[in-house]
């Protein structure tokens, strides 16, 4: 009922606005966007904001004790300090934002007691409407100020919040992570593996791509070489529940027999549980698998094509202010050539030493169910398991 009367409401009102200055447009895939056509400046928006701010007034003006975004972005926190840098963008209740005193921050929402926005900001609302405009936010209201109009909305009914964009750098954020590990004396090892990590963050999407490469070596010969890189594209329906149209992943494991291995998909996700730092996401869907093997296997074959079911699921848990846990475990179903199920582990205990370096324990585990034997007859282990220890750097 609730989001019934939002969207009579809305649709209510776009005669209104289409008669005000305001354009609101659906784009292909479904998205509603309200846009400023009144002709003012983003300087002149700025100026009509801090004339708002000025009515907010309740013993004493709030306004006189707050700067203005003039040249940056504000955020206060609710014990009273203020920062000032740049918004990156708001996602499942995380206000990420970049600041000169502390670097790249994540704030709780529930630790912000005010935003004002310099640059113009994309909100997206519940039931796929996107606003574009000068952002304030205070007492659990977010209003995005467009024109002679100014739209005020409840934090709950926020899907994300992202800059405008001025610049495409202005969208992606990012961690690489390097781990190694060498040994010298009786027994000649070495180690290395390197994690990375991108992701292109709009107002109602996710681009997400990742990189994991492990070699080993023991007296000199490679015992270890495998590449993993995924890619994970996420459209988002409401707060909880989006669609995936693609999502692909390369892999490559010489001792597992594996030369090229490439799978492309496409699913759907909910988010089932979010409080704070604590959340757990699932998401399903169907995928084709090409294999091209090392070796031919004991079907004679060396590639084989077969459709299959893959299941993820993400979870975030806060263990204390200085420390994450976080759990990603993805299984797929397909035939017995390729395996016939098979799923890939990643535990990471991610320690906070500054704002932008981390201490990453990472926990990977891999499995096969069925490998495919080389031509020598030898048959891979079912089972491959690594714990790695490095540095990560987040930008």
């Amino acid at each position: 009922m609730r989001y019934c009367i939002i969207v009579l409401v809305f649709i209510a009102s776009v005669y209104n606005l289409q008669a005000s200055g305001v354009v609101v447009q659906e784009t292909q895939d479904g998205i509603i966007k309200v846009q400023d056509n009144s002709g003012m400046s983003e300087e002149e928006l700025r100026k009509k904001a801090e004339k708002l701010d000025t009515k907010t007034k309740q013993k004493q003006s709030w306004e006189s004790l707050s700067p203005k975004a003039d040249r940056y972005d504000w955020v206060q926190t609710k014990s009273g300090e203020w920062f000032k840098g740049k918004i990156i963008g708001l996602y499942n209740d995380h206000l990420e934002f970049d600041s000169k005193e502390v670097g790249d921050y994540t704030f709780k929402m529930k630790d912000v007691q005010q935003i004002k926005s310099h640059s113009l900001m994309s909100v997206n609302i519940e039931n796929r409407a996107v606003f574009s405009g000068i952002l304030r936010y205070k007492d659990n209201t977010v209003t995005v100020i467009q024109g002679k109009h100014a739209y005020d909305f409840n934090i709950d009914d926020v899907v994300s919040i992202a800059p405008e964009g001025n610049r495409e750098v202005d969208y992606w954020s990012g961690k690489i992570t390097l781990s190694m590990d060498t040994r010298k004396g009786n027994t000649d090892q070495s180690d290395f593996a390197f994690d990375g990590k991108v992701i292109r963050r709009t107002a109602d999407s996710i681009l997400e791509l990742k990189y994991l490469g492990r070699v080993s070596t023991r007296e000199g010969e490679l015992t270890a070489n495998n590449q993993r890189f995924n890619q994970k594209y996420d459209l988002y329906q409401t707060r909880y529940f989006f669609w995936t149209p693609l999502v692909t992943e390369y892999y490559s494991d010489q001792f597992r027999n594996i030369k090229d291995q490439l799978t492309v998909g496409a699913g759907a996700g909910y988010t089932f549980f979010k409080k704070g730092d604590d959340e757990l996401k699932l998401s399903v869907g169907p995928s084709v698998i090409y294999t091209q093997f090392e070796s031919t296997n004991t079907a004679g074959q060396k590639s084989h094509t077969t459709g299959a079911l893959e299941v993820s699921s993400e979870l975030s848990f806060g263990i204390n202010t200085m420390t994450d846990l976080k759990y990603n475990y993805k299984f797929t179903l397909s035939d017995k050539i390729t395996g016939r199920y098979k799923h890939h582990m990643v535990t990471t205990l991610e320690n906070e030493i500054t704002s932008w370096l981390d201490f990453d324990v990472s926990l990977i585990w891999d499995y096969l169910h069925v490998p495919q034997p080389k031509e020598d007859g030898l048959i891979p282990k079912k089972n491959d398991v690594q714990l790695l220890v490095g540095i990560g750097i987040e930008f």
